[in-house]
């Protein structure tokens, strides 16, 4: 039987990429080649009309009534770098959890490390969720920032974040949402989780290039920009412009990117709930598939309602290098290792091993599934 091309790293990178998405970041670079909101001519202003059109499509995504409270960065990690630092000052209290990416934990640790700010990091219930309750409890009159992630990279795990947003709110702390795992893949309403910040991948889940991101910046909240630099906007000044986006948008953007981004959330939004279904689906026959093969362990919730489309798992005695490795030779594409994010392989006991994080994606079908449980099957007998 001839292997299958299987791609099961949609949590790392979204793949296949839709043609519309291909077509736009063309067009791009072909069509109306120019740099958006630096001049006036025809070429330019079609620029500066596709990243005006991504950045409506991205806030119909998240249930932002305004596109300018969308500021496009370089990735997730660059979006979460801007709401981090652009809201807390000295001596500010930080909530965060130990399930969060580096993306957070890095940036708020170098941060600890330099005696800037305080920091509670909370552990997840034995669950693998986060207890509200645990927030309200660790809250400090100089208390500045939650941050939580919506679902976690490495269990799938989807964080109650609408819950953790009434607590913020009713104590008047800024909330910070990182959405790399979720935004796309499940419906978001930024209103409803009661999250100020929501930042984001392009490359994910919304189906988008990679080198694209954004953050969501909610009415009223003024961040400290990230950088400084020409906008096109304000040129007569030497201070940064006040008005958003610019202000958190400095240098050249990412044209061809962002154009790619607007075609794949606009794709999203159009079908966005076939693709929750469908992918909900097809992590459930994962889970169940894995969970019923002797000696492979499965790091996942098990309420289907409660998981992204993630399931980690280690096989056997194998390392999760080795057995991803085993894998990607059998035609399967997984991520083994710590998934850049120590915090919650601590908690789960994989510090060291690693675990294999099979992901789905939109495209992701049940025969893929059957592939890799076969997969696995056969790697135990061969190990």
């Amino acid at each position: 039987m001839q292997k299958r091309d299987v791609y099961l790293d949609n949590a790392a990178t979204s793949h296949p990429k839709p043609e519309c998405v291909l077509k736009a970041a063309y067009a791009a670079m072909t069509d109306f080649n120019a740099n958006p909101g630096r001049s006036g001519h025809r070429r330019a202003l079609e620029a500066a009309r596709a990243v005006l059109a991504a950045r409506e499509a991205v806030a119909a995504v998240l249930g932002a009534a305004d596109p300018f409270c969308v500021a496009f960065a370089f990735n997730c990690t660059d979006a979460l770098n801007l709401a981090i630092k652009g809201v807390l000052r000295a001596g500010d209290h930080v909530i965060s959890t130990l399930l969060e990416h580096n993306s957070v934990l890095r940036v708020l640790s170098e941060m600890l490390r330099r005696e800037e700010i305080e920091l509670t990091l909370l552990a997840p219930r034995p669950d693998g969720f986060i207890d509200p309750e645990d927030v309200r409890r660790a809250l400090r009159k100089n208390t500045r920032l939650i941050a939580l992630t919506h679902a976690s990279n490495v269990t799938g795990a989807i964080q109650p974040v609408a819950a953790v947003g009434q607590v913020a709110r009713e104590a008047g702390v800024t909330f910070l949402v990182d959405g790399a795992q979720a935004l796309g893949a499940m419906p978001v309403d930024v209103n409803a989780l009661a999250c100020q910040l929501y930042a984001f991948p392009g490359h994910k889940s919304l189906l988008g290039p990679q080198g694209t991101g954004g953050l969501y910046i909610a009415p009223g909240l003024e961040l400290a920009p990230l950088r400084e630099g020409g906008t096109g906007s304000s040129s007569e000044s030497m201070l940064q412009p006040t008005e958003r986006p610019e202000r958190y948008e400095s240098g050249t953007l990412n044209l061809p990117g962002i154009a790619g981004l607007g075609a794949g959330a606009e794709y999203v939004r159009k079908g966005l709930s076939q693709i929750f279904m469908r992918e909900r689906e097809v992590t459930t026959a994962l889970y169940e598939g894995l969970r019923e093969i002797a000696g492979v362990d499965v790091y996942a919730p098990d309420e289907e309602a409660a998981r992204a489309g993630i399931v980690s798992f280690n096989a056997g005695d194998l390392t999760s290098a080795q057995a991803a490795d085993y894998l990607d030779r059998e035609g399967i594409a997984v991520r083994g290792g710590l998934h850049c994010a120590p915090g919650a392989h601590h908690f789960l006991g994989t510090l060291e091993r690693g675990a294999v994080r099979a992901s789905v994606g939109h495209a992701t079908s049940f025969e893929d599934v059957e592939a890799l449980l076969r997969a696995v099957k056969k790697m135990l007998r061969e190990a």
